[in-house]
């Protein structure tokens, strides 16, 4: 009978198509070689003998019952035995047919049909499951496929993740590096900003100082010369009343009394300018008060002028001022206003006292203060004709820095800082300019330039606030 190793051949095919032992069970794909051979062994001895030899039969049907031992007892084939346990009804078939052949002949010819059935359904019911199994298989195999495919997609996703985590810990860090030369830069930028401001308010401080000391010097200069004079005529009072003329006395003395009155009313004077100054150099905190906006001008004007011709004795410009005498008074910050006409009107003669110097010869460096109503608004203007400002530079001249002075002569924070504060009044600071090209005819800066050239300033402020 060949069933035995036939079945036991199907079973190692089967153990090793399934479990794929030659890479994942070697120990056992050489067990399952050595079975292949004994089975193979035992085919060709049968057919070699043609008999039923009882000891083919016996090693036949131990090798077959040993796989199936083995399939059931060891967990690594776990996911055979629905398919071994097909096996077994076949198996037994076959020993019971082998055991009745020797014990009851006779019997087992009087039921050989029955036998043979009975083989027949038991091998088609082994057919049937390795049919049913090998589906299972292909699933599992589908199923393993896909577990090793995400596996290794989860591989590959944790490479990328700690690969991103890296570069976003790198970014970070730079990042981080990044704001702390980002805040040490603008921490020096406010640092240099302060000090510039506080240089640009103590060259404004300094300017202003240098106006008042000029309108102070007059009238001290005729108190010191009257009180000088008084000093005389009262030793020569002395001398008249020794001698007894008493009508000289009485002429000195006339004299001396009018003299105390030129001291005093130069005296009051000196007062009132250093009064006017204070009202509107102190410090206010930023409080508006109701100003007599002709009167600041003026001063500011003056104190400009005389500012420069402290530190320049040669320096020089013709003063012009249309003020409307309708505008009362305004409510603005007036230490604010003033530093923004002081810086102005700075501008303005630093403009005429460089074009002198080029065109010393029929020039006249002239400086124009004016104002009026417009609208709602007050108008400043301050206007001269200088040499007016390039266009490639007229939209910058607001910004902070920005200075076409040579270095040291300016911080490039007047025009930033005035713009500032009069914008912080509700109003606005208008630049109009045309440009005198080396020396020829000028070129229009805007749309509403002047037929010469120069540069005139409008401040518009709130009629009321």
């Amino acid at each position: 009978m060949f069933l035995e190793p036939i079945i036991s051949l199907f079973i190692i095919r089967y153990l090793r198509t399934h479990f794929q032992t030659r890479t994942t069970m070697p120990k056992w794909e050489k067990l399952l070689i050595g079975g292949m051979a004994t089975a193979i062994t035992v085919l060709v001895a049968s057919v070699l003998v043609n008999d039923d030899n009882l000891f083919i039969l016996l090693v036949g049907h131990t090798l077959a019952f040993s796989l199936v031992y083995i399939v059931i007892t060891y967990p690594e084939f776990r996911s055979a035995k629905s398919f071994i346990y097909s096996v077994i009804p076949v198996l037994i078939i076959s020993l019971s047919v082998t055991v009745i052949q020797t014990v009851a002949p006779d019997f087992y010819n009087s039921k050989e049909d029955f036998f043979d059935i009975a083989i027949l359904f038991a091998i088609l019911w082994v057919v049937t499951m390795w049919m049913i199994t090998k589906r299972q298989r292909k699933a599992l195999e589908k199923e393993r496929e896909e577990t090793a495919r995400l596996h290794r997609e989860q591989m590959i996703t944790e490479k990328i993740k700690a690969e991103l985590e890296l570069q976003v810990a790198d970014r970070t860090a730079a990042l981080t590096l990044q704001k702390e030369e980002l805040e040490k830069a603008l921490s020096d930028l406010k640092a240099t900003q302060s000090q510039l401001i506080q240089s640009e308010k103590m060259a404004s401080l300094g300017e202003l100082t240098a106006g008042i000391a000029h309108e102070i010097q007059n009238p001290l200069n005729f108190i010191n010369n009257f009180s000088e004079l008084n000093a005389e005529l009262i030793e020569e009072i002395k001398t008249a009343i020794g001698k007894k003329d008493f009508e000289e006395v009485q002429h000195l003395i006339n004299d001396i009394s009018n003299n105390e009155h030129k001291i005093n009313h130069h005296g009051k004077r000196a007062d009132a300018i250093v009064k006017g100054m204070l009202l509107h150099s102190r410090s206010s905190g930023g409080n508006k008060e109701l100003v007599n906006i002709n009167e600041l001008a003026d001063e500011y004007l003056r104190l400009a002028y005389h500012g420069l011709r402290a530190k320049d004795k040669s320096f020089n410009a013709t003063m012009k001022t249309d003020l409307d005498q309708t505008i009362t008074t305004i409510n603005v910050v007036p230490e604010d206003i003033g530093r923004v006409l002081l810086n102005l009107i700075n501008n303005a003669f630093y403009a005429v006292t460089e074009r002198k110097k080029q065109q010393p010869q029929n020039y006249e460096p002239t400086v124009e203060l004016s104002t009026k109503k417009v609208g709602n608004n007050i108008e400043l203007v301050v206007k001269d004709n200088g040499n007016g400002i390039p266009d490639k530079v007229l939209d910058k001249i607001f910004q902070p820095f920005f200075t076409t002075k040579p270095a040291g002569q300016g911080t490039g924070l007047g025009l930033s800082l005035s713009y500032d504060i009069v914008k912080a009044h509700g109003g606005k600071l208008l630049v109009d300019s045309r440009y005198r090209v080396n020396g020829n005819s000028p070129t229009d800066g805007t749309s509403m330039g002047s037929a010469s050239s120069g540069t005139t300033f409008r401040i518009l402020l709130p009629a009321s606030a």
